[in-house]
């Protein structure tokens, strides 16, 4: 028996190395899920690599497994651990079509790239995706797609309201949504900031070297940085065959340069034209800066609470101020005419403050321009909408829809700026809201003031996109139905309009609240009507116009029927003098009405109708009884006011005499042009008269003629008389030959 055990022990460590694997080797199925993506071999006549019948793609001579298609109920257990940029589409949106080629190289490059050098690798490391070197190793960073269309509900529940859309994912929880631009250069900036804050210290500042959408390879030479010189770089590099710590990669990749904290002291900056052009005009940060004179005193009344609003909002935005006695020409450039004056700045754009200048007010416009610049325009849906309705006077709605491109929206944030302090402006796709403002078209912008809206009109792209137009209509609408009179939209409110002015009283709490809803309810009525007669008064001109086709026509008259056809009906409702309604609260601006207007509200409220551009006003109704706070009353005067151009009823002056006898003598130039024009020319040409009947009798005084008149000496001729012509014909006694 012991012969045959040694020659069995014998005989079985012979075969061993034959049957058995290697100690550390992964059991097949191990092997099949954790084993690195083989390259494809090169093809013996072109040494291209050609890419595997499973789907996977080559990049860079490195085989890409097909991109991760997330399936809906599966959402959260896949996303669970690390972070996950996740595609939300629909196959048959033809944005997500155009974006997919761009999509599909991001993935390729930055699956292929080496965390080393924050290029692409030539081989991926023998121990797989899981390896340190490897991308997806190193930083824990997931490509994935969503389809929309076949898991409608996962998207409805993760609120993805257009396609496509891109977020990036932390263990199952959305940590930020890309909202820029769709590019390949965007995109990669986007996930190379969050590669940076994964592994702080492993991107370069300058980004890498990206390929062009489709492209299958793309340069992997990198820009050392400067000071690195070979002996360094070679120091750096591990041994053959050592795989790299962490502390390692770190140290052989340049430390990215952080974003600036706005603001870290808490003070307000002085800035000089270099600092300025290097801080606030070639940046995108934000900055509010006050521009003032020294010798100001007003400038030196706001300087403690400037002090303080740049300290409350230190860490959240630069603060900054201009001395224009010494910096002329910045303040120049910058338009300032008056000091102090405070504009509020984003690169190259910039709004002016026009509040009022208290601690608190500053403060609140700084916070909500923040909000703005930080957040963008904000979404909603129809429930949100219907919130936000109790809340803001005024919402500006843009419309959108799975059409709308990235030069639509880019268009859109440029109006944020503006709007700061003024309206909320937000965007929507939402059906519910399409049909509640019968929108067909897209992309569409309306404001919504108590309820009602108001469309911007021009349809066409470049009239969406044009910002100044957008801008100037934005402005005529942007205030409230009945606007408070403050001293910050005096000027916008009472400038070149007629303005029908409630004086109320809020200490009397329930007539307050009464009195403001009859001024409402008027405003609705009016505008209602200049509505409906603004309408006719179009399709009456339409119709002239089509009259006039018709006879050129029937004439054959084709010089006539191109200039009929060529006429554009372009009226407007803002070309005639506009009507606003308002109200100011007559206690706090007690001493302003009663000189201005000579009434005092503790006598009771009223309504006046003022005329700032002629400096007159109106305090009584046809009947001459008071306006008071009621439809009725309103509507009845300001009917007869507007239809004859202020001159149904007799006004008042806000100014003396003189004054008013000027603006009195151009209200009516303006009124009446034709008869002021004779007029004009009737009393220029008497005045002419009388100088030259003057300048001719200076001339008589002392001339021949006049010397022959006798003793008397008077120059003027006397035809009848003891002394005239036709009398003795003496000389006065005098002496004759």
């Amino acid at each position: 028996m012991k012969p045959s055990i040694l020659t069995w022990s014998l005989l079985s460590l012979l075969l061993r190395p034959t049957f058995a694997a290697p100690e550390n080797a992964p059991a097949p199925d191990d092997v099949a899920q954790n084993a690195p993506p083989v390259a494809a071999k090169d093809d013996a006549a072109g040494g291209e690599v050609a890419p595997a019948d499973d789907g996977s793609t080559v990049f860079n001579g490195i085989t890409v497994p097909v991109m991760k298609e997330i399936e809906g109920p599966k959402f959260e257990e896949t996303v669970k651990e690390g972070y996950w940029f996740v595609k939300h589409y629909s196959p048959s949106c033809i944005h997500c079509k155009r974006l997919a080629p761009t999509w599909q190289t991001l993935y390729e490059f930055y699956y292929t790239s080496n965390p080393l050098s924050s290029s692409t690798s030539k081989q991926q490391p023998p121990d797989g995706e899981s390896s340190m070197n490897s991308f997806h190793g190193f930083y824990n960073f997931h490509f994935a797609s969503l389809n929309c269309l076949s898991y409608g509900d996962k998207c409805q529940e993760l609120d993805v309201k257009l396609w496509p859309t891109f977020t990036l994912y932390h263990e199952s929880k959305p940590i930020e949504t890309f909202t820029d631009p769709k590019s390949m250069e965007n995109l990669s900036k986007f996930v190379e900031k969050h590669l940076e804050i994964i592994r702080p210290g492993s991107r370069t500042p300058e980004g890498p070297t990206l390929p062009a959408p489709g492209d299958s390879k793309v340069d992997t030479e990198t820009t050392p940085n400067k000071g690195d010189t070979k002996k360094e770089k070679e120091a750096s590099k591990p041994e053959t065959g050592e795989t790299p710590t962490e502390s390692q990669v770190a140290k052989t990749s340049p430390t990215a340069k952080p974003r600036p904290i706005p603001n870290p002291q808490g003070t307000s900056v002085p800035l000089t034209a270099e600092s300025f052009q290097k801080l606030v005009t070639a940046t995108r940060d934000p900055w509010f800066i006050k521009f003032y004179a020294p010798w100001c005193t007003h400038c030196q009344s706001l300087a403690p609470t400037w002090r303080q609003m740049a300290k409350e909002m230190k860490g959240s935005l630069n603060v900054g101020e201009v001395n224009c006695e010494t910096e002329r020409r910045l303040c120049k450039d910058a338009h300032v005419n008056s000091y102090p004056t405070m504009h509020f700045f984003r690169g190259g754009e910039r709004v002016e403050y026009e509040g009022h200048r208290g601690l608190g007010d500053l403060i609140n416009y700084a916070k909500k321009a923040v909000d703005v610049v930080g957040n963008g325009v904000q979404y909603v849906d129809a429930a949100a909408f219907k919130e936000m309705e109790e809340t803001e006077e005024v919402i500006f709605v843009y419309f959108f829809d799975h059409a709308t491109t990235s030069e639509d929206f880019l268009a859109l944030d440029r109006l944020t700026l503006s709007l700061v302090g003024k309206a909320k402006l937000v965007k929507t796709n939402d059906t519910i809201l399409y049909d509640r403002y019968k929108i067909h078209t897209f992309p569409r912008l309306i404001v919504s003031r108590d309820g009602r809206p108001n469309y911007y009109t021009p349809l066409a792209p470049k009239d969406i996109r044009d910002f100044r137009q957008v801008l100037t209509w934005i402005q005529r609408v942007w205030l409230p139905i009945v606007p408070e009179l403050t001293a910050a939209n005096a000027r916008e409110i009472m400038d070149g309009k007629y303005v029908v002015l409630g004086v109320l009283n809020r200490a009397r709490t329930d007539e307050f609240i009464q009195d403001k809803r009859e001024l409402k309810n008027a405003a609705l009525e009016w505008m209602e009507k200049q509505t409906k007669l603004f309408q006719l008064e179009r399709q009456e001109m339409r119709d002239e116009k089509q009259l006039r086709i018709e006879e050129a026509e029937d004439r054959n008259d084709q010089r006539a029927l191109r200039a009929a056809k060529g006429a554009r009906v372009t009226i407007t409702e803002h070309d005639k003098k506009q009507v606003v309604f308002a109200w100011v609260d007559g206690i706090f601006w007690d001493r302003w009405i009663r000189t201005t207007y000579g009434m005092d509200v503790k006598n009771g409220e009223r309504v006046i109708i003022n005329d700032e551009e002629n400096r007159r006003y109106w305090d009584t109704t046809v009947s001459g009884n008071h306006i008071m706070p009621s439809r009725t009353s309103i509507l009845e005067t300001l009917t007869r006011i507007v239809q004859n151009n202020g001159n149904g009823l007799k006004s008042k002056s806000t100014v003396g005499f003189f004054e008013g006898l000027f603006f009195s003598m151009k209200s009516f130039t303006f009124s009446h042009p034709i008869i002021a024009a004779i007029i004009f020319l009737a009393v220029s040409a008497f005045a002419t008269l009388c100088v030259k009947g003057k300048i001719r009798r200076g001339k008589n005084a002392g001339g021949i003629l006049g010397a022959v008149t006798g003793s008397s000496g008077n120059g003027f001729f006397h035809l009848d008389g003891k002394e005239g012509l036709l009398g003795s014909g003496g000389s006065g006694g005098g002496k004759v030959d």
